[in-house]
């Protein structure tokens, strides 16, 4: 099968997240790739109501989810109109930043909570979803990463450009204490902030993917703090 670069557009698609849907339903006319990629993410939705059972929740469990929404509503109207501004970055420090979902994180996070919980009971699933957690600069991004086997892609929606000279970097951590290993995954956004790009290797042993700003030709090891971060 042909591959297409708005293969990955499927994803968004199928959760109705997509830009501009009837452009792409144009293109799955003429796309025999891109519609097989939505007939199986298709599947994996439908499978929803099947496979997760009915439950209400509990009154715990509904004060919990509306404080953390209340408290990330109040954290970015505190931020104000300079919440989206790039942080100062400084070269050679690889400090784990404080960690803030952006409103379209949340959105993501949660849709992508609800496929894992649908597929999470068969270890024969062929696709599962997790949500990534972006840095308080990408105020507004969302991004997953769609597994396939041991297999796994990167979508992004909505990240700021890197600066000029520099690239995305895709590094893998294996174990807590571990230090990030650099991958040959390099990549930039659309002026629209959008990207998909493959994670080199078996995913087996890997406990987190990040995401790094590095001058072209990339890095050995990471020169800035990661913009995204995905619990493998």
């Amino acid at each position: 099968m042909n591959d297409c670069e708005t293969r990955m557009d499927a994803a968004a698609y199928v959760l109705g997240a997509l830009e501009d849907p009837e452009s792409y339903r144009e293109h799955l006319a003429t796309c025999a790739a891109c519609r097989e990629e939505v007939a199986e993410l298709e599947r994996v939705v439908d499978l929803l109501p099947a496979t997760v059972p009915r439950a209400a929740a509990s009154g715990e469990l509904r004060a919990r989810i509306m404080a953390s929404v209340r408290s990330e509503a109040e954290l970015l109207r505190a931020a104000g109109e300079r919440a989206d501004q790039p942080p100062t970055r400084t070269r050679g420090i690889f400090a784990r930043p404080l960690w803030l979902p952006a409103g379209a994180t949340a959105l993501a996070a949660g849709l992508a909570a609800a496929l894992i919980l649908a597929l999470g009971g068969g270890s024969s699933s062929p696709v599962r979803v997790r949500a990534a957690v972006l840095s308080p600069s990408e105020g507004g991004a969302h991004a997953v990463l769609i597994e396939r086997g041991r297999r796994g892609e990167l979508v992004v929606r909505g990240m700021r450009q890197a600066p000029a000279g520099d690239v995305f970097q895709v590094w893998l951590k294996r174990g807590a204490s571990a230090q990030p290993q650099p991958t040959d995954a390099l990549f930039g956004v659309t002026h629209g902030g959008d990207a998909s790009v493959a994670v080199p290797g078996d995913l087996r042993g890997v406990t987190e993917i990040l995401v790094t700003h590095e001058p072209v030709g990339g890095s050995r090891h990471p020169t800035s703090a990661p913009l995204l971060h995905v619990v493998a």
